[in-house]
Parts: C-alpha cells; structure tokens; sequence
C-alpha cells in the first residue's frame, strides 16, 4: 500500500512538480521514462515519489523516448495504467509510437513540456512539439499555468481512461514559462484525487490469455480505412466526455474549465486567440486596453487542441470584426497551424472575421503585455478599415528587418 503524501491547503509548485504530484495521486502502474530538458523533474520527482513509497508502480528508466513510449504502450495493452513525461527532441523520436498507442486505442497519459524543436539546437519553449503531435490521434489538453497543468493531468486519466473514449491523452505546458515557475497551487488530498480519477478498468489486456487479442496486427486496403474511421470517430467523440469530466472537476474542486475558455468576449469587437502561458498575458492586455482605452477586445484559448473546438470556436467569436491567431511555432513556409484551424472554423460562418496570423515567442522569445496591447490596437485598425491593413501573416518580437507575407485583398 502506498505511503499517503502529507499536503497543505496550498502548495507552491511549479508545473513540472504539479503534473508529478497529478501522477503520483492516480497510482499509475508503470511510468517508463527518459529524461530530457524541460521535463525531465516531472520523472525525476516521480521516481523519488517511487523510492520514498509513496507509489506502489513501477519506474522503468530507459533508454531513449522512443523506448519510453514502446514501454509504456507494451505496459498498456498487458493491462496498466500507464504514463510519461517528455520534451521537444524526445517527442520527436517518440513520434513513431505515438501513432501505435492511439491506433491500439491504448489510454496512455503524456505530459508535454514544450520546447522548441531543432536544429539550431534550443531548449527553451514553443509550440513546434505540440504542432507535431496535432495528427497523431491522440487527445491534446492545453495547461495556462502550473495549477492547470495539475488539473488538466487529472482530467487526462478520467478521460482517456473512459470506455465510451480509450484513447491517449496529452497535457502540454509551456516549458520554463510553466514548468520552471513556481505559483500557488491548490490540490486535491490523495484519496480525493484517487475517487476523482476512479479505479482503472482494464479492456483487452493483452496478458488475459482466456480471452486473447491482437495488438499491432497488420491491415491493407481491406480493413484499414475502416480502423482509422473508428479512430477518428472516438476522437471526435470524446468532446462530451471531455465536458462530463470538466463538468466532474468544477463539482470536486470549484475549478471551472471549458473545451474553449473565453475572457471578456461578451462585447467584443477584436479577439486575440493563443494557447499556453501566452493566454494569461494576452488577457491582462485586454484587461488594460478596455480600462485605459475603451477598446473592445477579448481572449480565446483553445483548451482542448484535439479534437479541435471548431464548434466552440465559431460560438466565440461569431460576433467579432477581426481575430488575430497566435502561433508560436515556425510555420515551415505556410500560415501558423492555430491560424489554419480557426480559419476553418470560421469559413462557413455567417459573419466572417478578418483573420490574421503573428508568428511570436520561437525559442523561448519573451512575449509582452504591451506587444499584446499593440497587435490588439491593430486589430481594431483593421475593425475600423473594413480590410486587413497590414500583411495577412506577420512575425512578432523579431530583430531585423520586418517580415510580413501574404498581401490581402479585401478592401
């Protein structure tokens, strides 16, 4: 029996430290690991958790991520709740057996630290990772601070773990700006936690030789397309789940979270769309624009980034003039992924915004309260003109000469 951890009302934790508690509290049967930068305490502080008896699962050092994600998918398919931690170059050499976990409809639990990826080599954070992984069929839950990246993890067994879903499930931070920053957190006692997540319900556990299964079995033109329809449709499913469990949470702890978290879009005439650590500072712009200068601005932030909100998107910013998308990875010669996908979301819509795209914050680049405040003034210029004025994709915070691409012609 695992030794219960001694919590306070309040702790003060840093993501990385948050997102281990979260795993220690579901009892995970195997966590297969391999270091690397930023992420790398959420293992480390796990397997201490390991040594000092607060865990009764297995800690399995291995050695590479890509072996870290095979071993947790052989640990998932016999039968255990299973999960990781990784970053950047780590999620990259992963990739391959991303595709195998969500395939085998395995329930697997990642913490992503993200970091941008190489080369040049850089290992500070930005959301080339988390791009990366957008296709991979697993579930994406995005963390704003370390008290979410303690909720979201929580959340991520419940989900993933559901029948009706059985699918992996990512949660990302932003590396350094969250992993490494310590803030209030308030969590759940053990037990609490534990009845919150729930016992885990094996299905198909490969080790339960009465009733044999294939895992990783082979398929053509036959029968392929048929498994990857299913897959995509559990995907898509999962959105009433991920909303039941929200829904759990709020009545557990107070915490209220939504597929897409809105702030200050009751009126608003310009909207700003980002993900991560940007999100807090984006709505401290809107903040202060609407006190000191009367604008009418918003913030969007997509908390589930698969299945993708379109849904929710389109209800939040069905009344707005302009929407600027915020991407913080490079888009490799064509418009920002969270661009692309809001875009989407809006091309059908009755009142179609003028939508451009900033490129911002590569490599760990700071992003300020008064860049947001700028971009949001000239979101409103082009609210004002009745056409975007300035270039459609633009990059922000970059020394040199200014870049823009793609002229609009709406006028």
């Amino acid at each position: 029996m695992a030794e219960r951890y001694d919590l306070q009302e309040i702790e003060v934790w840093d993501g990385n430290y948050a997102a281990a508690h979260a795993l220690r509290q579901a009892q995970v049967d195997v966590v297969a690991a391999y270091p690397i930068t930023p992420s790398t305490p959420i293992v480390e502080n796990y397997g201490q958790f390991v040594a000092d008896g607060y865990v009764d699962g297995e800690f399995v050092m291995v050695e590479s991520e890509h072996a870290a994600m095979s071993g947790c998918v052989g640990a998932a398919a016999a039968g255990g709740r299973v999960a990781t931690a990784t970053s950047s170059q780590g999620f990259a050499l992963m990739a391959e057996v991303l595709y195998q976990a969500s395939g085998m409809r395995l329930p697997i639990v990642l913490t992503v630290v993200n970091r941008a990826l190489a080369s040049p080599l850089n290992v500070r954070g930005d959301h080339s990772d988390m791009y990366l992984g957008r296709d991979s069929g697993w579930i994406q839950l995005d963390a704003f601070n370390a008290q979410e990246a303690y909720d979201m993890t929580l959340c991520a067994f419940k989900i993933g773990e559901d029948m009706r879903v059985r699918l992996p499930v990512m949660i990302h931070q932003d590396g350094f700006i969250t992993s490494h920053t310590a803030q209030n957190t308030n969590p759940l006692q053990d037990e609490d936690a534990y009845a919150f997540i729930g016992e885990y319900e094996t299905y198909q556990e490969m080790l339960d030789f009465s009733k044999p299964v294939t895992y990783g079995a082979q398929t053509e033109e036959d029968w392929h397309f048929e498994h990857k329809a299913k897959q995509h449709k559990a995907l898509m499913d999962s959105r009433d789940v991920i909303n039941e469990v929200f829904d759990a949470f709020e009545k557990k702890t107070g915490r209220k979270y939504k597929r897409v978290e809105s702030y200050m879009m009751e009126d608003a005439e310009v909207a700003i769309v980002a993900l991560g650590a940007t999100v807090e500072t984006c709505r401290l712009a809107a903040q202060q624009l609407r006190a000191d200068e009367g604008l009418k601005v918003g913030v969007v932030a997509p908390r589930c980034f698969r299945p993708f909100p379109f849904d929710n998107i389109r209800e939040a910013l069905k009344d707005v003039k302009t929407v600027c998308c915020m991407d913080r990875s490079s888009p490799g010669g064509a418009m920002g992924a969270l661009f692309n996908e809001v875009s989407a979301a809006l091309y059908s819509t009755k009142n179609r915004p003028l939508v451009t795209n900033y490129i911002y914050g590569l490599g760990g680049r700071d992003f300020a309260v008064e860049e947001a405040k700028r971009i949001m003034r000239e979101q409103k210029a082009h609210a004002d003109a009745g056409y975007i004025t300035t270039q459609i994709q633009q990059f922000s915070g970059l020394r040199g000469p200014k870049l823009g691409f793609f002229e609009t012609n709406r006028r």
